[in-house]
């Protein structure tokens, strides 16, 4: 199935104090999870939060963009990508992995998204830390 729009999720705490710029920036040059990919030069990128702790405000988020992508561009739910960024899924700077993040990837899956990737921007000095054992692996 063609990749027509990635969505990228990140932690609504996090997105206070981080622009995104490391996340889309690894998106737009094809690196880190977005190596390998099927993603061709014409696909979208939608970021978005969860929309705080415990992650439901996202359930809105994905319904919004679900119908007014459907209605604008007959899009299939199908031809998305969800992906959950490394500040959700690892243990980082900012903090331990999403302590909700199964609910989230429910919550993704509920609402008919069937592709998730966990992961996005990969902090090399984070990697470092992970293999010291100072941060966790998961």
């Amino acid at each position: 199935m063609e990749t027509k729009y990635v969505i990228v999720i990140q932690c609504d705490i996090v997105r206070r104090r981080c622009s995104g710029f490391a996340c889309t920036n690894t998106f737009y040059n094809r690196e880190d999870s977005f190596k390998d990919k099927d993603y061709d030069e014409n696909v979208r990128y939608i970021p978005m939060t969860c929309g705080g702790c415990c992650g439901a405000g996202l359930a809105s988020l994905l319904e919004h963009f679900s119908k007014r992508s459907a209605k604008q561009n007959g899009l299939k739910k199908e031809e998305v990508v969800v992906h959950l960024s490394s500040c959700m899924v690892t243990e980082n700077y900012h903090h331990d992995r999403c302590p909700h993040i199964d609910y989230i990837k429910a919550l993704v899956k509920k609402k008919g998204y069937s592709r998730i990737v966990e992961g996005t921007y990969i902090s090399q000095s984070a990697e470092k830390k992970r293999a010291a054992g100072i941060y966790k692996t998961y």
